[in-house]
Formats: structure tokens, sequence, C-alpha cells
């Protein structure tokens, strides 16, 4: 076992959970050992709450502007310590390291966003009435918690960790349990940056944590990333807990290819955000629609796939489950009549027999009920399915039940704008094959991707993690009583 067995981080130290279930965490890369993580008690949850809340008076009461300068020393200790969590990111994910420092990168670009808050949460001020004043400003709920998945073991715990806290909460986080070890790399990061303890906790387990999480009376606010069908049982049990929650579920992102797309961009960018991350992100593409002839652009995409080399410039997935399953996937397609141009199964990489690995998947002549057509497979697999009109490819992206991303590729602004404006996905890209918004413009999708209000990044999750106080004040006692006193 190359690391010590994982333990909770509660108050400011790492302690051993009450629990003696563990699990393995083993390395997709080649199948290495790296540690064993525990399967903690709704006793061990508590304990992070009761520390959370102990923190939570002081905290709170602190000044922004103070609050945020942890988070300056934060993003500088994520930039000296790049390469460090880059590595330990990609040993416990499968992602390459190029991947994984993109990742921490974006870390300190979320970061960065949270030390502007005090910009942004400036409040109002407006004199209503003659000596009579209206004031609005942001208050922090108190203890909220995040769950978060394998998929990015940084990235998505610092979509929330830095906004939530400098707005003044405390928080309870929950790693996945195949991804555990960066989120403890984190805890020790913010301790040195000078977050007091207890603002931050670290618990680890599967359900029986997420459903503590959603069923304890002092968490305010839940934040779920996972896929869609826990996304809906972890909005509905904390909403019924009544919790503030927002959960973001899978995707089936569609990319629509016009003819008169520039072949050699639009290949580039359709192989990358399919084998992105071994396509494990709730922002790849899936579902490519050819709109027309465009044989001539499928070709470079294979072409393109073809230099995608599993162990070199592709990581791999999380897990054999995983692997068995997207490699099911491939094969039903091809029962079902698809063909495969390109074909990544029974990918092994030498040296790393031990690793998970899926080579890039490029089928053709996929219909719309076929299961990779219309089910969220997340490994490095396109389908592609041909459509004679925009509409009817938008009828296509339309009546899937998800909503995350949409792109199109074309040199025809007035078809891309159509599509912009008929495209059911929250984020929407124009010869952009992965359209993640940058900060401060938020992350967040439609339909069966988000359940709840708001987003989880940028401007709109401010709302998320704070309640609004209004005051009204008058003074001038001369003003007599009128009808707003």
């Amino acid at each position: 076992m190359k690391y010590p067995s994982i333990q909770n981080y509660i108050g400011g130290a790492f302690v051993t959970p009450i629990t003696s279930r563990t699990l393995d965490v083993v390395s997709p890369l080649d199948g290495t050992l790296l540690s064993t993580v525990p399967m903690s008690t709704y006793a061990d949850l508590d304990s992070a709450v009761q520390a959370a809340q102990k923190a939570f008076p002081i905290w709170s009461k602190m000044p922004i502007k103070e609050r945020v300068q942890v988070f300056f020393r934060y993003k500088t200790l994520l930039e000296q310590n790049l390469k460090e969590l880059a590595e330990l990111c990609s040993e416990e994910n499968g992602k390459t390291y190029s991947e994984s420092v993109a990742e921490i990168e974006k870390c300190i670009e979320l970061t960065e966003f949270a030390t502007s808050l005090p910009q942004l949460i400036t409040g109002e001020l407006l004199e209503v009435s003659k000596g009579v004043e209206c004031r609005t400003e942001h208050v922090a709920l108190g203890v909220v918690a995040s769950i978060v998945p394998f998929n990015f073991p940084a990235m998505v715990p610092n979509w929330t960790i830095p906004n939530a806290i400098a707005l003044g909460n405390c928080m309870i986080i929950k790693p996945s349990e195949k991804v555990p070890l960066c989120c403890g790399r984190i805890a020790e990061l913010l301790q040195q940056a000078g977050l007091p303890d207890g603002v931050f906790n670290v618990v680890h387990g599967d359900v029986d944590i997420v459903n503590a999480i959603c069923d304890h009376p002092d968490i305010k606010a839940v934040s779920f990333v996972g896929s869609t069908k826990v996304a809906k049982i972890v909005y509905q049990r904390a909403t019924q807990n009544l919790k503030r929650c927002l959960a973001l579920g899978g995707a089936k992102n569609h990319l629509m290819v016009l003819p008169d797309a520039i072949p050699e961009m639009t290949a580039q960018n359709v192989a990358a955000s399919m084998s992105g991350c071994a396509g494990q992100r709730c922002m790849a593409a899936s579902a490519m629609l050819a709109v027309g002839q465009v044989d001539h652009i499928v070709a470079k995409i294979c072409d393109e796939a073809r230099k995608i080399v599993a162990g070199e410039n592709l990581g791999a997935v999380i897990n054999k489950e995983s692997k068995d399953r997207i490699e099911q996937y491939i094969s039903q397609a091809e029962k079902d009549g698809a063909k495969i141009l390109v074909d990544g199964r029974g990918t092994v990489v030498k040296g790393k027999e031990g690793g998970t690995y899926v080579g890039p998947t490029v089928i053709d002549f996929v219909t719309p009920e076929m299961s990779v057509a219309c089910e969220e497979i997340f490994g490095p697999v396109i389908s592609i399915i041909r459509t004679a009109t925009i509409d009817e490819a938008l009828k296509i992206e339309n009546t899937n039940p998800y909503g995350n991303a949409a792109s199109v590729f074309t040199q025809n602004g007035g078809a891309a704008r159509y599509i912009i404006e008929k495209a059911s996905a929250g984020m929407i890209g124009v010869n952009v094959g992965v359209p993640v918004p940058r900060e401060p413009f938020s992350f967040g999708g439609w339909n069966d991707s988000k359940f709840g209000v708001g987003d989880i990044t940028g401007k709109s999750s401010i709302e998320f993690w704070t309640q609004l106080k209004k005051s009204t004040v008058k003074w001038n006692a001369e003003a007599g009583v009128n009808w707003m006193s």
C-alpha cells in the first residue's frame, strides 16, 4: 500500500473514524493499491458537524475581506504545489498528467474568483423615503455540505469550497470513495493558508454518509455532483428534510456538425471532447449529429481518434466495472447495426496490464433509439447519428432528457444563432467541443442534468450559499408616521 490508511479531517486534525469498515483505493493507471478509505458512520459525520458549528460564529462574523485573505494564500499554495497535486490526481483517478495539470489550474481559477467576492456582494442601499433607508446584505447559511464525484478529485471540490467558505459558511465535504486522496491534501493546504479549525472538514464514506448528510438537521444546504439517478435521490431526500439542495446529474451532450464546418478544427475538437479525461466528464461529447454530407469530416475525426493512444495521451477509466460497462455499450451498438469505425475495446497498455483502459471509439450510423445514442456512457466513445436537416438534429437533441451542453460546428452565423436559441441545454458552444464557461460565468445545465435553482459556480453560486437579510432604518422622528412606518 503506497499511502497510509485514509482518515477523516475534523476540527483541524486527521482523526480515525469510529468504523472498522474500509474499501481499497486502487489506481486505474496500473492496478496499484494506493490506500484504504473508511466507510464512516453517522456519529463520524455528527462530530464534523459539531466542529463546524463551533467554528461558525467566529468565522461568519469575520468581514469577508478578511475571510478571502485565506484564499489568496490558498491560491498561492495551489500554484506552488501544482505538480504534486496533479500527480496525486492522476494517480487516483487515472487521467493523464497533462489533464491533471489542467484540473489544478482550474482550481486556481475558481479560487481566484472567490477572492473577488467582496466586490460582488456589497449589497444595496437606497433611501426609499425621506429619512428612511432600505439595505440588503448576504448572510451565511451555517454548516453546509458538498458530495463530490470521482471524475475530478480536485476541481469539483473547488467548485464549492472557496465560494461557500469565503461567503462565511463552514463546510463538510464527502469525497468519492474511489478518489479520496486529493481532498485530504486540500485540507492540509487550507490549514496552511490559515483557515481556522473546523471551518473545513472531510468525512469519507459511501451511500450511508450521503444519506446522513441529507438527513442531518444541522446541515443547512447540500450540493451534489454525480449521476442523474443519484442526483434525483439526493435532491428529493435533502429537500424533504427542508434543506437547500443543488444536485448536478449526468449528460448526453450533442455536437452538431454542419457541412460548412472547418474539417481540421472540427475533427480535433470532436476527438478531444469525446476522449478528454477518458470521456469521464459530464461535458464530454457523447453523440455527434452529422447534418447533411459530412463524410469528409467523419474521416478526419477517425484519423484524430487514432492519434489518441491509451497510456500516452489517453488516461484510464476509473475501474474494471466501468471498462466492462463501456465495452458492453460498444458491442451492443454493433449488434444493433451500427458500424464501429474506430474500436477501443480490449485495450491493454504494455507494462500497465493492471490498468483499466478503453481506447477511443467512433461509432457511425447510430440510430436515436440505440442505447449508445440515448444513455450516458461515460467513456471515450462518440456515436454518430446521421440527419438530413438542422431541425431534425435539434429534434433529437431536444428529445434527450439531459441538458448539460450542446455545440455546433459551422461557419454560418445564422445557423449557429438558430441552434443556440433552439437547443435545450444550459451551456452551448459554437466551434467549441467542451463549452464550459470560464469564471465568473457559472456552470450548470438544464433538465435532468440539474435539480435545484441556480448554478454551482460563478456569480450564481452566491445566491445558493447565502440568504438575503433586508433592513429598513428610520431615525428622523419629525417625518412622522406614514404608510411605511
